[in-house]
């Protein structure tokens, strides 16, 4: 804890008193919604997560001392705003992998190339200095070999094969009017939809996993794999009606 610029007692009991304010009002604002998207609903959560949190650095800064309560952020999905009848929707996806285990994946990458000779050639082709084993030479082009031949979902289902570790990950579901012109958005695919149009969202993250407790964590590292992999299923099988499981957690949609 430094002395330069250290909140007073007067500055955290007011960032206090502030928290409590915004308990009432959030409290307010539930028992007063008109439906599940109240925007009065949703402002007066952001308000109280901003100040619970500024409650929370002036406590650490003046007493190094940590609420017992966690609010989250302005990660939630604003008021659903979008097409009360979708006629087109946009569904975009985001895994992370670690490459925790290179020689796998330079192995699995040149088994293919051995049973396709045409990835091989192609490899010689489109660079220079390559050759017999080109596909299993590098990390990068063994991920561009792995994601060439198999589909993403077949990737995700069988990554530890490919040596990857997975990270967290994200499903948004969003509705339109119509779709957009055949290349209208190639160019940037990946641009942030309006969260306002965001039916649902699914996230899957081993920070939900976390309970405090850390013995048999490198045990906890297998359930992690299986609850990823069940929470999968779950966002093919019916992406209307999300439950939040353990093991994932779930952004506010409509």
């Amino acid at each position: 804890m430094s002395d330069a610029a250290q909140p007073t007692a007067a500055e955290v009991r007011a960032a206090a008193e502030a928290v409590k304010a915004a308990l009432d009002r959030h409290l307010e604002a539930v028992e007063r919604r008109s439906g599940e998207d109240d925007p009065a609903v949703y402002a007066a959560f952001n308000e109280l997560a901003a100040t619970a949190e500024a409650y929370d650095e002036l406590l650490y800064d003046a007493y190094d001392e940590v609420t017992p309560f966690e609010i989250p952020g302005d990660d939630a999905l604003p008021a659903y705003a979008g097409p009360e009848e979708p006629s087109a929707l946009s569904v975009l996806i985001r895994r992370d992998y670690a490459v925790a285990e290179p020689q796998r994946l330079l192995a699995q990458a040149q088994r293919v190339a051995d049973l396709d000779p045409d990835v091989d050639a192609d490899l010689r082709a489109g660079t220079s200095g390559g050759g017999k084993g080109s596909a299993g030479s590098s990390v990068h082009t063994a991920l561009g070999v792995i994601f060439e031949e198999y589909e993403a979902d077949e990737i995700a289902s069988r990554h530890k094969e490919f040596g990857l570790v997975e990270g967290d990950s994200t499903l948004w579901v969003a509705a339109a009017e119509e779709l957009p012109d055949p290349g209208e958005w190639l160019s940037a695919p990946f641009d942030q939809p309006d969260p306002q149009t965001v039916v649902c969202r699914f996230d899957v993250s081993a920070v939900f996993d976390e309970d405090g407790d850390d013995e048999g964590a490198d045990e906890d590292e297998g359930d992690i794999d299986g609850d990823i992999d069940d929470d999968l299923e779950v966002e093919g099988a019916d992406a209307g009606t999300p439950e939040e499981d353990e093991g994932a957690g779930r952004a506010p949609g409509r």
